[in-house]
């Protein structure tokens, strides 16, 4: 089997970490691994099939110099601006966690469960776009959906782990918490978000817009289209709750025509990436607790509406470090070296 020369922009980030451990539980054919970050990092080391790696400084040449193949760009939107072409140039393709090439129309932007012919634009390299985490989740559920009922609006309300704003935002929940039970929670100042996330929910991730959305909502709304190849009306509200991992949204649907429960339960089982907790009277149904260190999205509460037979309402859950970014990156990988 041919390996590759492998690179992660981004390797001390929580999403780095993750990319180095699934590259080693997937098995993926690696012959070289570079992690690089910025000079602040130099002399770090990183973990990968029970070797230390010494992370070396990010620079416009570091990809040719290794000769690289695949770049994995976790690192802000800023950086992939300024380095993924870079990696590009030197014959690298390069996947891309950040929001920064999403909606630029010559850059696929790809869920392989849902649109994996997407990746062939990028066959002799390129930049493939990693789309937004709660999207990713979204769209897992979606699709399959879509394609028997055809759907007409969608209207989703989040339910964002704090792992969503990175290590800063996990290590800030546990902090307050601690700060909750020693009773000096007033004593922290909150960095990561606008208000305080111990004990509390805040409806506001990234910047609000003049349209009264804040950017990750429209997010949501705008990948999903790209991402389906649709144009179905969306309506998103982003919340960030005090969760580690694992984000979980209430998603109601509007179809052309009526959609049956036991048939959309039975759609969605057989959906890739998707498992189906769908058992209420015995307490079994999605919850971040069952979906954090996992590669699937599990649905359930799905249900009519009592007014409309033409909409289903449904529950969602998925790791956000792994499902809606480490691991859809490496199956991105993965679908690019078969295509």
């Amino acid at each position: 089997m041919k390996k590759y020369r492998i690179a992660i922009v981004g390797a001390t980030g929580a999403v780095g970490e993750e990319i180095l451990k699934l590259l080693e539980e997937y098995n993926f054919p690696v012959d070289v691994l570079i992690p690089l970050a910025s000079s602040r990092s130099i002399g770090k080391q990183v973990y990968f099939k029970g070797e230390e790696r010494a992370v070396l400084e990010l620079t416009p040449h570091v990809f040719k110099e290794h000769n690289i193949q695949i770049a994995f760009f976790s690192a802000g939107g800023s950086v992939s601006q300024k380095f993924a072409p870079y990696a590009v140039e030197a014959g690298a393709v390069v996947i891309d966690n950040t929001s920064h090439f999403r909606m630029q129309e010559n850059i696929p932007l790809v869920v392989p469960e849902v649109n994996t012919k997407d990746i062939m634009l990028c066959k002799n390299g390129g930049i493939i776009a990693n789309p937004n985490c709660s999207t990713i989740q979204m769209v897992h559920v979606l699709n399959p959906l879509h394609k028997h009922y055809n759907i007409q609006r969608v209207d989703v309300s989040t339910y964002q782990a704090v792992s969503g704003a990175g290590k800063k935002g996990m290590e800030e929940l546990v902090v307050q918490m601690q700060h909750f039970f020693n009773f000096t929670l007033s004593e922290c100042e909150p960095k990561a978000f606008a208000h305080q996330i111990a004990l509390n929910v805040i409806p506001h991730i990234d910047i609000f817009l003049d349209n009264g959305y804040t950017k990750e909502e429209m997010k949501m709304i705008k990948e999903t289209n790209k991402i389906m190849h649709s144009d179905f009306p969306i309506s998103a509200t982003c919340v960030r709750v005090p969760v580690l991992r694992s984000h979980s949204e209430s998603i109601s649907i509007l179809f052309e025509k009526e959609p049956s429960v036991k048939e959309a339960r039975e759609i969605l089982s057989q959906s890739p990436a998707v498992i189906v907790v769908d058992e209420p009277k015995s307490n079994q149904y999605p919850m971040p607790i069952i979906a954090t260190d996992t590669d699937s999205t599990y649905v359930g509460r799905i249900r009519k509406d009592n007014f409309n037979p033409n909409i289903l309402h449904l529950w969602c859950v998925a790791d956000q470090i792994r499902v809606g970014a480490a691991t859809n990156a490496i199956k991105i990988a993965q679908q690019w070296i078969l295509a």
